[in-house]
């Protein structure tokens, strides 16, 4: 006579390989509902932080039962016929395929620790070795420009000048202020004009395109990176990007494309 433990474990196996055979039975009007794409949509959900277990599983069986019968009969009323379902249809096609095409190429190429390292190297030289407490006023000519500076020697505060003149709703609200920054933070035409400023400076009217500047040096203080371990995944990711990017560019370049700019 088994034992009680023995009749508690076959029942439990009884009952798995029932459940397994019933999920794999599962059909909508003779269109089976495939394991495998339970399977995907259960590591998607993982991913996002949902444990993977058989009541996940049987409500995504459940919605993939739903999306079934009314896909079908979407399909007997000639929806995906329809001019704009089937152009949707082919997007989200073309879609699932890029994404398939970059998660193919990074697992392909993917990016070296020596990389990353070099990329956070590279970025901590180009950031220097100072950071400065930078305020600014932005006015629409360069003769407005000149008249902050003119006044600023007359002794007007600065702040109180980006206060009543400047355009550039967020800053003006703080009397110019944008905070510590590094030239190489900001980059472009005020970028270079903050590396030619020491404490208490102003600069010369600064072209900004469509505006004008003017940037004065509240504070200097030694710029300290990042360790790179905080930074290291960011990096690798933008790395990746740009590895994409570039082998999309030579896709392009490479595609026969008529009718439209390359």
């Amino acid at each position: 006579m088994k034992s009680l433990k023995a009749r508690i474990l076959l029942a439990g196996f009884a009952g798995m390989l029932s459940a397994s055979t019933c999920f794999a039975d599962v059909t909508v009007n003779g269109t089976a509902i495939s394991e495998s794409l339970v399977g995907v949509l259960a590591k998607e959900r993982a991913a996002q932080g949902q444990p993977d277990s058989p009541e996940l599983r049987r409500a995504i069986r459940d919605n993939l039962v739903t999306l079934e019968v009314v896909s079908q009969e979407a399909k007997k009323r000639g929806l995906d016929k329809d001019p704009d379902v089937a152009a949707q249809l082919h997007l989200a096609t073309q879609s699932m395929l890029q994404r398939a095409y970059i998660n193919d190429y990074i697992k392909n190429h993917p990016i070296s620790d020596s990389a990353v390292k070099a990329e956070y190297d590279r970025i901590r030289t180009a950031m220097g070795d100072k950071e400065l407490q930078t305020r600014i006023i932005i006015v629409p000519s360069e003769k407005d420009a000149q008249d902050v500076i003119a006044q600023v020697k007359k002794g007007m505060k600065f702040e109180q000048l980006a206060k009543d003149k400047s355009i550039d709703a967020e800053s003006k609200k703080r009397g110019g202020e944008i905070g510590w920054q590094t030239p190489a933070s900001l980059g472009g035409p005020i970028g270079q004009a903050m590396a030619k400023l020491s404490k208490g400076q102003v600069s010369d009217p600064i072209n900004l395109g469509n505006a004008w500047g003017v940037v004065k040096i509240d504070d200097t203080r030694p710029y300290k990176a990042p360790a790179f371990d905080s930074v290291k995944g960011d990096l690798r990711q933008r790395l990746e990007q740009q590895s994409i990017q570039s082998a999309i560019a030579e896709l392009r370049k490479q595609a026969k494309i008529e009718g439209a700019d390359k």
